[in-house]
């Protein structure tokens, strides 16, 4: 009778008790990546996470010790997922180092295209979340790291990574962050005009050599020159 009795316990309509937890795990992360991305994080509630995932407040806690530890999770889930879409795209893609830049971006950009709740989630200011004091920061300088290890063939970013390597490299992740942001606003470029837009930007960034007092450009005034580039973009013939 026991061995029957552990059988059903841990074999119920053909899912393992530990595919079942698995299964309940993924839905919560799910509910909470859905109400950060349309309500922001205020949204994300206990109560709110087992409503949208249609469980019972004793299964997110079977998972969760609370609201932080979920939002920590969703936040995890999310890099992940940006790192595994460029790291993906780059690596498919031949061609030189811009070439595989430009792929990573396009992957990303439609990433973010099809689901804009992606990007809402990556900018939000979750310092006071426990466990992501620092993780904007952390996400850039991952990122940046990415820049620098599968960019290595881009003018003016040696393989050997200097200081002012991972400068320019947190410029580019930064300034082409900030694009993003205005490009989810006016969707006034295709993905690909973007992505186009956003690699020989990148490209200028990292050819750019500190050279005496010359100051490389702010995100905000790369911003600022986006509608003449984009001007200029449509004028090339393809």
């Amino acid at each position: 009778m026991s061995m029957v009795r552990e059988a059903v316990v841990r074999d119920y309509g053909g899912v393992s008790a530990d595919g079942r937890r698995r299964e309940r795990r993924d839905r919560l992360i799910g509910a909470g990546r859905a109400l950060w991305g349309d309500g922001g994080l205020n949204a994300v509630s206990v109560r709110g996470v087992c409503k949208q995932a249609g469980l019972v407040h004793r299964y997110f806690y079977e998972h969760f010790a609370g609201r932080d530890e979920l939002i920590v999770a969703v936040s995890n889930e999310i890099r992940d997922d940006v790192v595994a879409t460029l790291v993906s795209a780059s690596a498919s893609t031949g061609g030189d180092a811009g070439d595989r830049l430009r792929a990573a971006l396009t992957a990303l950009l439609q990433a973010i295209a099809d689901d804009p709740r992606l990007h809402r989630i990556l900018s939000t200011n979750t310092s006071e979340v426990a466990g992501l004091e620092n993780r904007r920061r952390e996400t850039v300088d991952l990122v940046a790291d990415l820049v620098i290890e599968h960019g290595a063939g881009l003018p003016g970013l040696p393989s050997a990574t200097t200081s002012f390597t991972r400068h320019r490299a947190r410029f580019i992740v930064g300034g082409v962050d900030h694009l993003i942001a205005d490009w989810l606003d006016d969707r006034d470029l295709t993905v690909g005009e973007l992505a186009d837009l956003c690699t020989r930007w990148a490209m200028a960034v990292a050819a750019a050599g500190p050279g005496g007092d010359e100051k490389p450009p702010t995100p905000e005034n790369v911003r600022h020159r986006v509608s003449g580039q984009s001007s200029n973009l449509r004028q090339t013939p393809t």
